[in-house]
C-alpha cells in the first residue's frame, strides 16, 4: 500500500513539474516574453495578453517591454479585431518611431485597415481610402522591404473599388436626372480612369447630361 501511494505521490509531482515547467531566459521579463508568444502560438491569447500586461507594468524598462506591447497589436489582429489592432499598431508607430521593423508595424496598420473594407464596393470604403493612405506611407519610406508589392497589390485592388463606387454614384444620378451631378461626377472620374473600358461610355453619357441641362 506504501508503496502504491508512494508511486501516486512520485507520479502527481512528475505531471505537476511538467506542468509549471518555464522556458529559460536571463530575466523574468525575458521568461513571461517567451511564455507568451508560446501561448500566441497555441492561440491561448487571452493568457498571452496577461503575461504581456506583465511585463509592461512589472518591467516596463525591460527590452521586452516595447516588444510586448507589439505583440499584444499582432495578438487583437490575430483575433481580427482589426479596427482596435490599427488603432494599436498606429499607438505604437508613435511611440516608437525609431523602432527597426517599423516597415512591418506600417503594413500591419495598413492590413488592419484593409481587412475592414466590404465585400462590395457599393458600402462604405473608408477604410479602405484609409489602408491606401499607410500602403503608401510603407512603399515610399520602405521601399526594401518584402511588403510592398503586396501593398501596391492592396492599393490596386482598393482603387478599382472606389472607381466602380463612383462610376455606381454617378450613374445613380444620371437614371434619377441629376443630370448637373452626373456630368460632375462623370468629369472627375475621367480625370484619374483606370477602366479604359468605361471611357467611351462615361464620355457618351457627360455629352448626353450636357444636352439635357441646356434644355
Amino acid at each position: 500500500m506504501r508503496i502504491l501511494k508512494f508511486l501516486v505521490l512520485s507520479f502527481s509531482l512528475l505531471v505537476i513539474s511538467c506542468a509549471t515547467k518555464r522556458p529559460q531566459g536571463s530575466t523574468e521579463a525575458e521568461i513571461l516574453f517567451k511564455e507568451a508568444k508560446d501561448l500566441i502560438s497555441k492561440s491561448r491569447y487571452i493568457q498571452a495578453t496577461e503575461k504581456l500586461n506583465a511585463i509592461r507594468s512589472q518591467y516596463p524598462y525591460s527590452y521586452y517591454a516595447t516588444h510586448a506591447e507589439l505583440l499584444q497589436a499582432d495578438i487583437l489582429f490575430s483575433q481580427e479585431n482589426y479596427a482596435e489592432a490599427a488603432s494599436a499598431y498606429i499607438l505604437f508607430r508613435d511611440f516608437h518611431p525609431k523602432y527597426t521593423e517599423l516597415g512591418y508595424v506600417i503594413f500591419r496598420i495598413s492590413e488592419s485597415f484593409y481587412r475592414q473594407l466590404p465585400s462590395t464596393f457599393d458600402r462604405d470604403l473608408s477604410s479602405g481610402l484609409e489602408a491606401i493612405k499607410y500602403f503608401n506611407e510603407l512603399i515610399q519610406n520602405y521601399p526594401e522591404t518584402e511588403y510592398v508589392k503586396e501593398a501596391q497589390s492592396r492599393i490596386d485592388q482598393i482603387e478599382e473599388m472606389v472607381e466602380k463606387k463612383e462610376i455606381y454614384i454617378a450613374d445613380f444620378y444620371f437614371k434619377t436626372k441629376d443630370f448637373e451631378a452626373a456630368k460632375t461626377r462623370y468629369e472627375e472620374i475621367l480625370k484619374t480612369l483606370k477602366n479604359k473600358n468605361e471611357k467611351l461610355r462615361i464620355l457618351t453619357r457627360i455629352d448626353e447630361a450636357a444636352a439635357h441641362i441646356t434644355h
